[in-house]
């Protein structure tokens, strides 16, 4: 590839050569500036899913799907994705491009885009599985409260901790993640629920991103429950969000994104959205923790352009019909449902009425424990009829979606070379085990990752 640089006689040339020691370097010679690259070649693969060309909205069949047999996806030096076609064809066209040493090579093997998810609060101290112990035995929240547990503990625990303390318990929990092929993950603050706690934990989120090659999305949840030690009302504690948490959130840049929980035990509808309307005017984006329980929340997560809207176990048809003709996500959380044995996201409907659906783990301390989004979207596909096309989008480019993020989730060019592994002969073999089937390699940047990095 080459052409002439502007208002000059120099030509630039493209050259991919396998021979550039470094992965490329710069040569000039006779009015030409020569460019050398090296391509990655990773593959073959029985199969490649790209998730391409498919629709963002609405219902999905695994008809829909394209497959590349025997596929082959060539990387960059850019580390982005420069083209995902037959493997032959990519040798045969790009006979210079470096063959990536491959980490497995049983066959047969199916590549997909590397998993999202898209709501987490996997940054917290202590441990709650009495909790979870005291619920199966029939106890109620006011019960486990009163001997120590819920979300209190998790706040006191969390304030406890040190900011080392918390970096080396998110770190294992990210590591985790990766090992079943989630290259980005969203997590919230909301387990300090003061100034100085809040801001760790979004600092320790800020320091986990330095040490690990997936990418975190921080969203500050200060507004998760109004704290038994602060001295004044929901709208008092929301207006100290605002006053003393957010402006140092984007002082430090922390988080793009605030959250909060709408709910009977947590915030009201309406000093939730002025809440969120100050948030807005500082120039946060919105997501919103909606219809957990009790319904009429969602409708105000699209009355202020929520990115997304969080739940939805309890949404009443009339609101869903409101959700899916706007641009707010509707996020799925089945380990919630599982952990607190309640019904699930009303998914199917959702994409019947051509709404938006991503899924997540919803992984916390508290409700959603088990941190496994495959087991947990197979299960929901399992209660709700969906498709293996409609999960597998739910946990890429739609989940992408909910994360207001527009360079991943689908295997085409240009996008982030981020994608994952499965030693299968058939994509819904993913599902259909259920979880227990692991991804043997994981690629980050078009790299294979070890989970410890």
């Amino acid at each position: 590839m080459k052409f002439l640089a502007e208002n000059s006689s120099l030509e630039i040339v493209f050259a991919d050569i396998k021979e550039a020691i470094f992965g490329s370097f710069v040569s000039r010679q006779k009015n030409k500036l020569f460019i050398f690259t090296i391509m990655k070649l990773i593959g073959p693969f029985k199969q490649i899913l790209t998730l391409n060309n498919l629709p963002l909205r609405g219902k999905l069949s695994d008809e829909q799907l394209e497959i590349i047999e025997n596929g082959g996806i060539l990387i960059n030096n850019d580390n982005l994705i420069e083209e995902v076609v037959d493997f032959e064809k990519l040798k045969s066209d790009f006979p210079n491009a470096e063959l990536e040493p491959r980490t497995s090579n049983l066959e047969p093997q199916i590549l997909l885009p590397a998993f999202i998810d898209c709501h987490t609060h996997i940054c917290f101290g202590g441990n709650r599985a009495n909790d979870f112990a005291m619920r199966n035995a029939g106890k109620t929240y006011l019960e486990i409260a009163e001997k120590g547990g819920g979300i209190w503990s998790s706040v006191q625990h969390t304030r406890n901790a040190s900011e080392k303390e918390l970096l080396e318990t998110l770190l294992e929990r990210i590591n985790r993640l990766i090992s079943l092929g989630i290259t980005t993950i969203e997590i919230k603050s909301g387990y300090g629920l003061n100034a100085e706690s809040e801001l760790k934990m979004l600092r320790v989120i800020q320091q986990a991103q330095t040490k690990t090659k997936a990418t975190l999305v921080p969203t500050c949840l200060s507004a998760h429950l109004k704290p038994r030690d602060f001295e004044g009302n929901n709208e008092e504690y929301l207006q100290y969000i605002v006053d003393e948490i957010l402006p140092k959130v984007k002082e430090e840049n922390l988080a793009k994104r605030v959250d909060i929980f709408i709910e009977k035990s947590a915030f009201q509808p309406e000093e939730s959205r002025k809440f969120l309307e100050k948030a807005k005017a500082l120039g946060f984006e919105i997501t919103v923790h909606a219809d957990q329980f009790t319904a009429g929340s969602s409708r105000i997560a699209v009355e202020v352009d929520a990115v997304s809207a969080d739940h939805l176990e309890a949404t009443i048809d009339e609101d869903l019909e409101f959700l899916a003709k706007s641009e707010t996500v509707a996020v799925a959380l089945p380990g919630a449902s599982l952990g607190l044995g309640e019904p699930f996201t009303p998914a199917r409907k959702i994409l019947d009425k051509n709404g938006i659906l991503a899924i997540a783990s919803d992984w916390n301390p508290g409700s959603a424990p088990m941190g496994n989004l495959i087991t947990q979207a197979s299960i929901l596909a399992t209660f709700q009829k969906l498709s293996t096309a409609e999960v597998l989008a739910g946990i890429t480019f739609r989940a992408a979606k909910a994360l207001n993020l527009t360079d991943r989730g689908v295997l085409k060019k240009g996008m982030k070379a981020d994608f994952v592994v499965f030693e299968t002969n058939n994509f819904q073999n993913i599902l259909y085990n259920q979880g227990s089937l692991m991804a043997s390699e994981v690629y980050i940047d078009g790299r294979i990752i070890n989970c410890n990095q």
